[in-house]
């Protein structure tokens, strides 16, 4: 009995030790990677990692897309690579890049948030009490809410990622409604980075004719009204959405 008792209670211990070992690797990685986006030229980097990718031909989507995966997880802003998506390789192809990769990072962070750093990102996510509501939500109505939370960015882009295993929304509900929320501010940086063009990359910016530049324009103040427009309808739902949780338990 009491060698059975001992065997259980060394399991035990060493899968607590598990429990924490996890996330203290999880948070170390973190406050690594913000102290060097703090003090290191990330941003340089990120350029020239464009720079490089513009030469490596067919291949190019699919290195920027894997960079976009690990910055999304590693809480990386990625509206350069999307703006560099633009430029390199126009609305079109740079859409459907950034959209694949974006979904891909995010469905990553989600699983490390459910699966491997859930008390990490609970303590994190305790600083925003609105969560607590977007989360009542999600248990009713699911993938509305993450889609309405990516239409209508309330919570940082990255940590909102994490938090969302903490929800009971299903992976599949998850990834389908991020994949849409996510389209439309999307679309719109990566047609704004291809409307910088090379500015976007550091370079120099080449000559555009007069009816070129017009169309641009119109394209782009298109795609801020649409953008806006999605964004304020789905904040007011939202708001609604997360109320109504309240209001039942009233």
């Amino acid at each position: 009995m009491n060698a059975r008792h001992s065997a259980t209670s060394t399991r035990a211990a060493r899968g607590r030790k598990r429990d924490w070992i996890r996330p203290l690797v999880f948070v170390l990685l973190v406050v690594a990677l913000a102290v060097a986006s703090r003090f290191l030229p990330v941003t340089d980097w990120m350029n020239r990692f464009l720079l490089w990718v513009r030469g490596i031909g067919i291949w190019g989507p699919i290195a920027l897309g894997a960079a976009y995966i690990v910055a999304t997880v590693l809480f990386v802003p990625g509206f350069i690579l999307t703006l560099g998506a633009g430029a390199l390789f126009g609305v079109v192809i740079g859409s459907i890049t950034v959209s694949i990769s974006s979904t891909l990072g995010a469905t990553a962070a989600f699983l490390i948030g459910r699966y491997v750093a859930r008390e990490t990102v609970a303590a994190h996510i305790a600083r925003y009490p609105a969560f607590n509501s977007i989360d009542k939500a999600v248990a009713q109505d699911g993938w509305k809410i993450v889609g309405l939370v990516r239409l209508s960015p309330v919570f940082p882009y990255n940590l909102i990622n994490y938090a969302f295993g903490l929800t009971h929304v299903s992976l599949r509900d998850y990834v389908f409604a991020s994949a849409v929320g996510m389209l439309p501010a999307t679309v719109l940086y990566v047609f704004i980075g291809a409307l910088l063009g090379d500015a976007a990359l550091g370079g120099a910016q080449r000559e555009r004719g007069t009816a070129e530049w017009v169309l641009y324009a119109l394209g782009l103040v298109a795609t801020i009204a649409v953008s806006v427009y999605i964004a304020r309808v789905a904040r007011r739902a939202l708001k609604s959405a997360i109320a109504s949780p309240d209001d039942d338990d009233e």
